[in-house]
């Protein structure tokens, strides 16, 4: 079994990040090596995942006890009536505080899961078996769990870290390109906060990456986990430096929720939005050179990745956008606060707007 690993240290307790292919097969050796003892499990497996996957997972948990709950994984789905259903199945079963969550699917299945087990009983075991590529480079790694609200995308939650996170790469495989390309913006975001050798390595590879050619896509999941690895080791609870992980995601949260989460736009191509507002926002703010924000917009346009905000947005829906952005949970004022880039590997945060100025900056960029 060949695999990659990498260990996370919150402030409370460690917990491995282990990356391979086929491993999933192998979950319960997995638990054995990783010291993780399963009495009772309750199995959250979106909907979507393939059978032969949920057969293997199946097969290695043979010996233990375990109820299955098939979720259907949508951001509309990604709310409080959720939560009650998979509470009601914990407490029917008698559920204890030794027995475990695994959560099977993408980062809507991991909030998911992740929250309830935070709030059951003040916390039982969860483990994070990550589906998608968005999934295994993000939401799976941190601790951040939530669900959505009218109000906003992921206004309701918690910080609650998994005893461990397993990245089975053969589930890829059965993604359509789209979800590809969701994932490939975290990734993207990742280099551009912190690391400029990483990003020229994807500007050069980016083509296999997205195709999942090996190592290509092995090294670009460990790069990208090794970044948020060594912010949220600094700052866990995001009261300072981990702020730089939501470059983009401002603009990219009010996009999502201004469509009211619909599959025209999914979470990773609103970044990859975001990533280009805020880029470009930042150019005009004299805060990054015109060659540094070539470089990003090249690499957009190269890849065929969505970079024109009008392709999804009419001029009519910028008032509910920049609405949205006032609602952002990382507003201390009454202004908008923005995490922006200097240079690439040199992110900025904590640096405030108007709501004005950025109601000019998007007006054009829906006629642009």
């Amino acid at each position: 079994m060949k695999t990659i690993k990498l260990v996370v240290k919150s402030n409370k307790h460690k917990y491995p990040i282990i990356i391979g292919s086929d491993i999933i097969k192998n979950l319960s050796k997995i638990l054995r090596l990783n010291k993780i003892k399963l009495n009772k499990s309750l199995i959250i497996i979106d909907q979507n995942i393939p059978k032969k996957f949920i057969d293997k997972i199946k097969r290695s948990l043979n010996k233990n006890k375990f109820l299955i709950y098939y979720f259907k994984a949508n951001e509309k789905n990604k709310n409080q009536l959720s939560i009650n259903k998979i509470l009601q199945i914990l407490l029917k079963n008698n559920f204890n505080r030794n027995d475990t969550i695994i959560s099977i699917g993408g980062g809507i299945t991991g909030d998911i899961s992740g929250f309830t087990a935070s709030i059951f009983k003040r916390g039982i075991k969860f483990i994070n078996v990550p589906s998608t590529l968005l999934a295994q480079v993000d939401s799976s790694i941190g601790g951040k769990t939530g669900i959505n609200s009218k109000y906003g995308k992921n206004m309701i939650g918690s910080f609650y870290q998994p005893s461990l996170v397993i990245s089975d790469i053969d589930f890829l495989k059965t993604l359509p390109k789209k979800e590809i390309i969701c994932g490939y913006g975290e990734i993207l975001k990742h280099s551009l906060i912190s690391n400029k050798k990483f990003f020229l390595f994807l500007n050069k590879n980016a083509f296999k990456v997205l195709n999942l050619k090996e190592p290509y896509i092995e090294k670009a999941i460990f790069n990208s986990c090794l970044i948020k690895k060594k912010v949220i080791e600094k700052d866990e609870r995001e009261k300072d430096l981990r702020k730089i992980l939501n470059f983009g995601h401002t603009f990219a949260h009010a996009f999502e929720a201004t469509l009211g989460y619909s599959k025209k736009l999914n979470h990773g191509e609103a970044v990859i939005l975001g990533i280009m507002c805020a880029s470009k926002f930042s150019l005009k703010n004299k805060l990054l050179s015109t060659k540094n924000f070539n470089l990003i917009k090249n690499h957009l346009i190269e890849n065929k990745l969505p970079f024109k905000l009008k392709k999804y947005f009419s001029n009519k829906l910028l008032k509910k956008i920049i609405s949205f952005m006032e609602k952002d949970k990382k507003n201390n004022t009454k202004k908008i606060s923005l995490v922006l880039i200097k240079k690439i590997g040199e992110p900025i945060y904590n640096i405030n707007f108007e709501n004005k100025k950025l109601i000019l900056f998007l007006k054009k960029e829906l006629i642009d």
